[in-house]
């Protein structure tokens, strides 16, 4: 049961192309059918803003930078903040002191495995506690990275998300046209949705 005074959540990665972008823009979209959101877009790229604007229909939530932080935090009841890649080991800090959940998206590949090992040995520097790993772009069976993946950080004792991320096309698709993953024609369209309101249903005031 969501109690919502300001949930904020927060989506960092020490590495690039492991669906920062997308987990913040449908967390958002997933938080705002429970109370009004808005999406902080921290990135330098801008990547979250591109994504709004190349939408003809509008986002159900609304995509702001950084500079209108203080006013959003006012006028929603829920944010979700798409930081830069590679934050820096005080950067990271203060995200986590600022937020009520840091959600650090890894796909299942020595690489990003490696760098998220940084991003967790930085959180423990500190003491860290309010963050979770999330496994993103999972490839389809009978591939095993997933589940292999997943074993590794389950006995390194490492808090992850139940739900994961599975690779589809159609999020590549909802990014190009400036649309959530249930919005575009794809077969795989509603189940790239369902993973995230997985993932949502997991989320704590």
């Amino acid at each position: 049961m969501y109690t919502f005074r300001i949930v904020i959540v927060t989506v960092a990665s020490f590495k690039g192309g492991v669906g920062k972008t997308t987990t913040a823009m449908h967390i958002a979209a997933y938080l705002n059918e429970k109370a009004p959101t808005v999406l902080i877009d921290g990135d330098p790229n801008r990547s979250a803003t591109a994504w709004s604007k190349r939408s003809e229909a509008g986002l159900p939530f609304k995509v702001v930078d950084e500079r209108q932080l203080a006013k959003a935090a006012r006028e929603f009841d829920s944010m979700v903040i798409d930081t830069q890649a590679r934050p820096t080991a005080e950067d990271l800090k203060e995200l986590v002191e600022g937020c009520d959940l840091l959600i650090v998206p890894a796909t299942p590949d020595s690489l990003s495995l490696d760098a998220l090992m940084l991003t967790v040995n930085a959180l423990e520097t500190f003491g860290a506690e309010r963050f979770r790993i999330l496994l993103t772009i999972i490839p389809p069976k009978p591939n095993r990275d997933g589940e292999e993946a997943r074993s590794v950080l389950s006995e390194a004792g490492l808090p992850i998300f139940q739900g994961s991320i599975r690779r589809f096309h159609a999020f590549q698709k909802a990014a190009l046209a400036g649309r959530l993953v249930h919005e575009v024609n794809d077969p795989n369209a509603r189940a790239g949705w369902e993973d995230y309101q997985a993932v949502g249903k997991e989320l704590k005031a």
